[in-house]
């Protein structure tokens, strides 16, 4: 069955939503979110006020639940971890006991971050040529820039592993107040960039362009508390910021309760996550 004309939307270079009407006068929409996250694609025939939604194969719907999940657990997980961590630093005695928790809940965003860019490598493709999305072999990686699916769980996924770094330099005793701000304050900024340039392309994937309040729409409101938690986590790395005169941070209180309010919303979002399964 041939497409007949077609009309697509974003931002950019970016393509989030196709609208093409097909040769029986039905008229077909893929989402970018809709069908990475749910494997759906909607289908609207002459005359219906409702539009149907058109699943993907078997095989491809369950590897995306099965992501999903591991996504959702994770970002859970982790951000209840380090709202654990700051917790303790900020009202119990901190110090090696903090930094293992948050450690530990840097590995489960680490796992969250390359779960969910997995779902967009993995997320079955439109056929523009009928009302189906076509399933693709299973791979563990693609590089795919022009995909702003890919470009925002990569960007995440890549934020993910520079906290990484962050956390393992802070196991490291006996640093300089230089060295603490080079080799720990610095790549948890980075890190924090890195998330709020994934939930800017991630609101813009769920708008489809210019960033709106969508209050019916889950999706956006799982990009919303994200996008919120990474300004938290943004506002409490300046303030983690070590100043090389005094060897005090710029204001602890708000390190640490930027980080456990952030993370509880990283760990809402992934609650809600649960519920935008295919």
């Amino acid at each position: 069955m041939s497409r007949t004309e077609a009309r697509s939307e974003g931002a950019g270079p970016f393509t989030t939503r196709l609208t093409w009407r097909l040769m029986d006068g039905r008229t077909a929409v893929w989402e970018s979110r809709r069908a990475r996250k749910r494997g759906l694609l909607t289908v609207r025939a002459p005359g219906e006020a409702l539009a149907r939604s058109r699943r993907a194969d078997t095989v491809s719907i369950a590897r995306l639940r099965r992501l999903n999940a591991v996504a959702a657990t994770a970002f859970t997980v982790g951000g209840l971890l380090f709202a654990l961590g700051a917790g303790v630093v900020q009202f119990g005695s901190g110090g090696v006991t903090g930094v293992w928790i948050y450690f530990a809940g840097g590995l489960f965003f680490n796992t969250g971050g390359y779960a969910s860019l997995l779902q967009a490598v993995n997320a079955p493709r439109r056929d523009s040529g009928s009302d189906t999305l076509a399933g693709r072999r299973w791979r563990w990686w693609s590089y795919e820039p022009g995909r702003i699916d890919w470009l925002s769980t990569f960007v995440l996924f890549v934020g993910t592993l520079v906290f990484g770094v962050n956390l393992v330099d802070s196991l490291i005793k006996g640093l300089s107040t230089q060295q603490v701000d080079r080799l720990i304050w610095a790549p948890d900024m980075v890190g924090c960039v890195l998330f709020l340039i994934s939930g800017h392309l991630a609101i813009v994937e769920v708008c489809h362009g210019r960033p709106r309040v969508l209050a019916d729409d889950l999706g956006w409101w799982i990009v919303a508390v994200n996008q919120f938690g990474s300004v938290l986590f943004l506002v409490s790395a300046v303030a983690a910021y070590t100043r090389p005169a005094t060897g005090s941070l710029v204001n602890v209180d708000i390190a640490n309760w930027g980080t456990l309010v952030g993370a509880l919303c990283f760990s809402v979002g992934g609650v809600l996550q649960f519920f935008e399964r295919p």
